[in-house]
Formats: structure tokens, C-alpha cells, sequence
């Protein structure tokens, strides 16, 4: 397989910088971060270049997007970047070893409810005591939309699939609760997204 296999999304290139730097005060020096849904896998070896310390396992369902990570990995001669995985959250698979972090990125919009519910469930099991939960992208707070443009992304995400949708952070909170998290810590991001920070209680 060749560098050929790297997949390009402009968004990851935009934000990527902002999301590490959010990142950085909350994540340790050594132990293992998991990173749900990876995609292009362009953030978590992103992380990875900056983190050395710290061993980086990337997942996604999609073989596509695996193959991208691991060319990404390669190209950037990566010894800390795990081989990226198959792990869909909606079957309830997860991994046997605990990890210190997990992060998910735009994932949560662009996916079923249960998708959700399964990153939850699985995270409170893999994760310890204090252990980070941490989520990107744009929500409804207060059961509204904090901008036109997300309110018109959620239409378009709708329109594609019914099941997928801009969520309200209150029941995203509300999910991590009952799952054993503490509050949200929430910081505002570029393009109206959010950065929402959950430590298992």
C-alpha cells in the first residue's frame, strides 16, 4: 500500500490546530488515547506528532478511512500510531484494554442516535476513574440552533439521512450522566462548533 491511500478532509485541516490546542492541558504524558471514528485519520496523527509520549489508537468502520490512517501514519513515520482499527460503537464493540482518552470528532452528527448512546456506553467501560471523554462539533444549546448556518447544516444532514442531525448538548449530557460522567466543561470553537469535555465520575 502506498501514500496514495491518505485521505484529504478540509475540515480536519482547518481545525485540527484549535482542537489540540484545547486538548493539550487535559491530556496526560503517557498512557493511550482512542479515537473514535477517525476518518482521514489527519487529527489523531496530528496529535501524535505533537504528543510523543502518549500511544494513539485510531478506529473507524470504514475500510477506506482505515487505510488513510495508516498511510498518514506511515508518511509522518509515526512509531506512537497504532494500526487503525474496525470499531462501530453501535454494535457495542470496544476495546478489552483501558485507555486514559477518547476522542470523537465530528462523529455524533453525522451518525444514528444509537451511535451515541454506543460511544457512551462504551467509553464508561473503557475508561477510568477521571478518564477524559472528549467530543467535537456543532449542537443545539437550549434546544436551539446557535447559528444559521448550523440550522441549515442540520437540514442538509436530515434531508440525507433522517436518523443523523445537529443534537441538543443537553441530551448529550444527559446521556453521559446517566453513563456515569461529570458535567460538561464546554469551550466555543471556530465555526461555531464546541468542545465538550466529560470525565468519567
Amino acid at each position: 500500500m502506498t501514500n496514495d491511500a491518505r485521505l484529504y478532509a478540509p475540515s480536519a485541516a482547518r481545525n485540527r490546530d484549535a482542537i489540540l490546542r484545547t486538548l493539550n492541558p487535559h491530556l496526560p504524558k503517557r498512557g493511550h488515547v482512542l479515537e473514535i471514528a477517525s476518518g482521514s485519520g489527519e487529527h489523531i496523527t496530528h496529535f501524535a506528532v505533537a504528543h510523543p509520549g502518549l500511544t494513539f489508537q485510531p478506529s473507524d468502520p470504514d475500510p477506506d478511512s482505515r487505510s488513510s490512517i495508516d498511510a498518514w501514519s506511515r508518511h509522518l513515520n509515526l512509531a506512537n500510531v497504532a494500526p487503525a482499527i474496525a470499531l462501530d460503537v453501535t454494535t457495542g464493540a470496544r476495546l478489552s484494554q483501558s485507555v486514559e482518552v477518547i476522542i470523537c470528532i465530528n462523529m455524533i452528527h453525522i451518525a444514528p442516535w444509537a451511535a451515541t448512546i454506543g460511544l457512551m456506553r462504551g467509553a464508561a467501560m473503557m475508561l477510568p476513574q477521571g478518564g477524559l471523554l472528549y467530543l467535537y462539533g456543532p449542537y443545539r444549546r437550549d434546544y436551539a440552533h446557535t447559528a444559521a448556518s448550523n440550522e441549515a447544516f442540520d437540514a442538509d444532514l436530515r434531508a440525507r439521512n433522517p436518523e443523523w442531525g445537529v443534537r441538543d448538548l443537553e441530551a448529550v449530557a444527559a446521556l453521559a450522566s446517566d453513563h456515569g460522567f461529570s458535567g460538561p466543561h464546554i469551550e466555543a470553537m471556530p465555526a461555531n462548533n464546541l468542545s465538550v469535555l466529560l470525565h468519567r465520575r
